[in-house]
């Protein structure tokens, strides 16, 4: 399975901010849309994520308030990215070895969807439920003679 199988289910949905959106509109955003990223777009290159752990942390610097600071004073510069061709495998050992919980995805400069680790978790449960009721299956049909140890003619 490739992320871009997971993009085609979910969705390529993006939410984006700039550097200089102050962290309260951001903080508003991902409350209204439900998410816990946005991508820090400066024109249309990928600059940065906000994710809740950096908005945790400003919080924590600010004594429980985010202040007046902005989006590039915060974000994660640079994240770890991965292309829409990549394997899922792959992708998912980028999450856990540099504990994201979101991953951009880059094919060139063109930002084409946002994957996080529930999606990376949903999809390898509903393929293994897949795999699961194909051998189900399999084992409804096997062949009498087999079950009996007769040879298969």
């Amino acid at each position: 399975m490739k992320v871009s199988d997971i993009l085609r289910f979910k969705g390529s949905t993006l939410f984006t901010v700039t550097p200089s959106t102050s962290l309260v509109a951001a903080v508003q955003i991902m409350s209204e849309k439900d998410i816990g990223s946005l991508m820090v777009m400066e024109r249309s290159d990928l600059v940065g994520i906000l994710t809740f752990r950096e908005v945790i942390n400003s919080m924590a610097k600010g004594h429980g308030t985010v202040g007046q600071e902005t989006v590039g004073a915060v974000m994660e510069k640079s994240p770890m990215t991965c292309t829409s061709e990549m394997d899922l495998d792959e992708a998912r050992r980028i999450m856990l070895d540099q504990h994201m919980r979101y991953l951009p995805v880059l094919d060139g400069n063109t930002l084409n969807g946002v994957i996080s680790f529930y999606d990376v978790a949903k999809a390898v449960v509903e393929a293994q439920g897949f795999e699961n009721n194909m051998l189900k299956a399999y084992i409804r049909d096997w062949p009498a003679a087999e079950e009996s140890g007769e040879p298969v003619k």
